[in-house]
């Protein structure tokens, strides 16, 4: 199956930077894909390369199987892009701005409008788009990106300003997005909200991309510790310590919860002791190494192999 974008040996220059260093990666339709790294990192670029907006200085870009950055490039009505900053003209209504974009597209307006009650601006929609607060307009913003039921869509920073509920109900959005088959790429520092809804995670950093993978890869290969938290009885925590046995390293995080590290090969061994009849322990949480751990471990990897 040909895959809804493939980036081969991309570099992109600007002058005497090189914003992009040559990344490879192919996207296949129905992946939800987080695109993270600091700013600086190159995220932007690739997302703008992908949208056809620049051209590589090196390699090759295919977005639907052609070139994004073609006169003639017949998949840019199955493209949708929010930026990170939303910007509408203030005397225009939502309804007025989202049927200026579905003509822009080549859509009905009819068929876009019912946008604005997905989501949840429907009672908004004749009100002037510059009495609308941030979250509003970036709620405008996704409704325009949807359009057209997009094959691809690109989100930069998409929950800027979203209260928790909205930001539920965009995941929500996004999932039958995916479920239908699109493909959608997030760029975001909000790495703790991509965790559990991303299925794969490319890591940029000074445009390399340090780390390709879904999160149980990247952290196979990181081989970061996983935290165990044992609970045990009231003031337990001394013997809870003495039980582990020596080599194993704990920290208290109260007087019944106990906190150990357990490498790959150790694990098992010490939820094994957790667990055994007659064990001081009430109750095991085991919490593996997050994104945001993962993230750091490679950037630290590549800078230290500079």
């Amino acid at each position: 199956m040909t895959a809804t974008v493939d980036l081969s040996g991309v570099i992109k220059r600007y002058g005497g930077i090189e914003a992009v260093r040559d990344v490879s990666f192919d996207l296949p339709a129905g992946e939800t894909v987080a695109l993270v790294g600091h700013n600086g990192a190159g995220k932007t670029t690739l997302l703008k390369l992908m949208l056809g907006l620049i051209r590589p200085t090196a390699g090759s870009v295919r977005v639907l199987g052609d070139n994004p950055a073609q006169g003639e490039f017949g998949g840019r009505r199955r493209l949708g892009y929010l930026p990170e900053n939303v910007a509408f003209n203030p005397a225009l209504t939502g309804r007025e701005i989202l049927s200026f974009y579905a003509r822009l597209k080549g859509e009905p307006a009819a068929k876009a409008l019912p946008l604005l009650d997905r989501v949840g601006l429907a009672e908004a929609a004749s009100r002037r788009v510059g009495t609308y607060s941030k979250g509003m307009r970036q709620r405008l913003g996704l409704a325009q990106a949807l359009i057209g039921e997009p094959l691809l869509l690109l989100l930069d920073e998409p929950t800027t300003g979203l209260d928790p509920a909205l930001r539920l109900s965009f995941y929500e959005i996004i999932q039958q997005l995916r479920d239908r088959g699109a493909t959608v790429v997030l760029s975001s520092h909000a790495l703790t909200e991509l965790e559990e809804r991303a299925g794969r995670v490319i890591i940029m950093n000074r445009g390399i991309m340090v780390a390709n993978g879904t999160i149980e890869e990247l952290r196979r290969v990181a081989e970061l510790p996983t935290r165990i938290r044992l609970t045990v009885a009231e003031g337990g925590a001394r013997a809870a310590h003495a039980w582990m046995g020596q080599g194993e390293s704990g920290r208290d995080l109260g007087t019944r919860v106990v906190e150990f590290e357990a490498y790959q090969g150790r694990k098992l061994a010490l939820l094994r002791r957790a667990t055994e009849q007659g064990a001081p322990v009430q109750d095991v949480d085991i919490v593996p190494p997050s994104l945001d751990e993962l993230y750091a471990h490679f950037l630290r990897r590549q800078e230290a192999a500079e």
